[in-house]
């Protein structure tokens, strides 16, 4: 029971008609994110439209970005490795996992450095502190859509028929990216607040990603160069995303009987599910640690 002042009738908490009293802790987390949409989608407009302010190409960015480092890799690993060769349709099998990559690349190197590059909301604005990461990797996503565009088309001019399972692997590719993406956010956005050094250790780490995923090279080489062990290479969730994607796409370019194409991994997608309850985990783990550090990141910023 409560009062306002001297003389005012008392209130009770529970009467009926009054929302019950709540700590602000209660509102926060990634649920609290989803519970403020309108200021979600009002960040993630902002970061848009300020990554493109005082740009006369605009959205094109988003199409030239990718297509120039597709023409690098294309042009470094095809020809001068000449590692296409043992890959038909290199191009798809190469851009597919460029495009799931970069969305997992952008959205924890973004994310990791999103707190502190909002320190005056951070520091202003009441509101789960974790939409800064969230918002990141909204912004990522939209990042990906001009890919998929281009790789879809690129597909369907090499011969492919979408069918259900492909929409399938295509959703648990971007699903594990995004939220291994998000989960790293939340662990490393909160501890480059303390230290600086976690965002340079995010971007070494991305630098690696690439080579860590049959992308500019195919599944084929890891069985043929490890052979039973080559199952080990799966437990990298990133891999599995990248070969998920190839699976939405690439596969589908490709003659059924390609020894590329036999070297997939045999119940990708269930493996992929799997990947995705564990990614979930991860994410969970990240939300708790995050949530351990918030109330100490106004102080420091």
């Amino acid at each position: 029971m409560t009062t306002d002042a001297p003389g005012a009738r008392a209130i009770d908490d529970d009467e009926p008609g009054l929302p019950p009293l709540r700590p602000p802790s209660a509102e926060n987390g990634l649920l609290g994110v989803f519970r403020r949409r309108y200021l979600l989608r009002l960040l993630v407009t902002r970061e848009i439209s300020a990554r493109y302010q005082g740009s006369f190409l605009g959205l094109l960015w988003s199409y030239i970005n990718p297509l120039t480092q597709f023409f690098i890799y294309f042009f470094v690993v095809g020809y001068i490795f000449n590692l296409h060769a043992n890959i038909p349709n290199f191009a798809i099998h190469l851009f597919a996992g460029l495009t799931v990559v970069h969305f997992f690349t952008e959205t924890f190197g973004a994310g990791t450095r999103s707190i502190v590059r909002n320190r005056a909301l951070v520091v202003k604005m009441a509101m789960p502190r974790e939409m800064f990461p969230v918002a990141t990797m909204m912004v990522s996503l939209y990042h990906v859509l001009p890919q998929l565009v281009i790789l879809t088309i690129a597909s369907l001019m090499s011969g492919w028929m979408p069918e259900p399972v492909d929409l399938i692997a295509l959703v648990l590719g971007l699903l594990i990216c995004g939220l291994l993406g998000l989960a790293g956010a939340l662990f490393f956005s909160a501890a480059n607040v303390f230290f600086s050094d976690f965002g340079n250790i995010v971007s070494v780490f991305n630098n690696f990603v690439r080579w860590g995923v049959p992308m500019m090279y195919s599944y084929s080489m890891v069985d043929d160069r490890f052979g039973r062990f080559a199952q080990y290479y799966l437990y990298n969730p990133l891999a599995d995303a990248v070969l998920l994607f190839q699976r939405a796409f690439w596969v589908g370019t490709v003659p059924p009987g390609h020894e590329a194409v036999r070297a997939m991994p045999d119940h990708l997608i269930v493996h992929g599910f799997i990947i995705l309850v564990a990614s979930v985990g991860v994410l969970a783990a990240a939300q708790f640690v995050f949530s351990r550090l918030e109330n100490k990141i106004p102080e420091r910023l």
